[in-house]
């Protein structure tokens, strides 16, 4: 339990990354690992996780995020995307899915599709992104975790124009759009806010028995 904390202590959203230093095989194994693990609602997992290794689209983003270098600089940038609906084909795939890992008997699980359509077939448009979206935060937490459990560094970004970025990435051609940017990798030396000390309310504050 005491490793938790300490590693929570030990993060901090980098400024500045050491451009030199890359993440292992291994490392980027973990992380993939982990956001595919990522708790979501009723497990149906309405997220795409882009992995950006190119280094010309790489600038580009760096653009569409005013010109924060960390979308450079670190070694690895992922993209959290959510899907823009969920439609009867998607419940379909996710129910088989189901039931391969799981070996539910049909009849439950036609029972379990038709709840799922019931509950989420009727919801506007406006309604389904938004709920999608939220789910994005929850992978961005445990990225988070993951990547200071590691000693990697990682920087949460909302600060970027999602709908050049979508045109970029032509992403609602596949159905998703962009929600948050991670950069991650190793800080650079140079990057004073490692040394802030971190300002959170008290525990007494941030706490309320009922």
């Amino acid at each position: 339990m005491k490793k938790i904390i300490e590693d929570l202590k030990w993060r901090y959203a980098t400024k500045k990354y050491d451009p030199s230093k890359k993440l292992s095989e291994e490392q980027v194994a973990t992380i993939k690992e982990s956001l595919r693990l990522t708790p979501t609602a009723y497990g149906l997992q309405a997220l795409k996780f882009l992995m950006i290794e190119t280094p010309e689209i790489r600038e580009e983003i760096k653009g569409i995020a005013f010109g924060q270098a960390q979308v450079v600089d670190a070694s690895h940038l992922i993209v959290i995307c959510s899907h823009t609906h969920i439609d009867e084909p998607y419940i379909d795939a996710y129910a088989q899915r189901v039931a391969r890992h799981r070996n539910t008997p049909e009849d439950k699980l036609i029972q379990f599709s038709e709840f799922l359509k019931k509950n989420l077939l009727h919801l506007e448009q406006e309604k389904v992104e938004p709920w999608n979206d939220h789910q994005a935060y929850i992978a961005l937490g445990q990225l988070l975790h993951t990547c200071a459990s590691m000693r990697v560094d990682a920087t949460p970004m909302e600060g970027f124009d999602a709908a050049k970025l979508d045109e970029l990435l032509q992403l609602k051609e596949k159905g998703l759009k962009s929600v948050l940017l991670c950069p991650v990798g190793f800080r650079s030396e140079e990057d004073a806010y490692q040394h802030l000390a971190k300002v959170r309310k008290s525990t007494e504050e941030a706490f309320e028995t009922i």
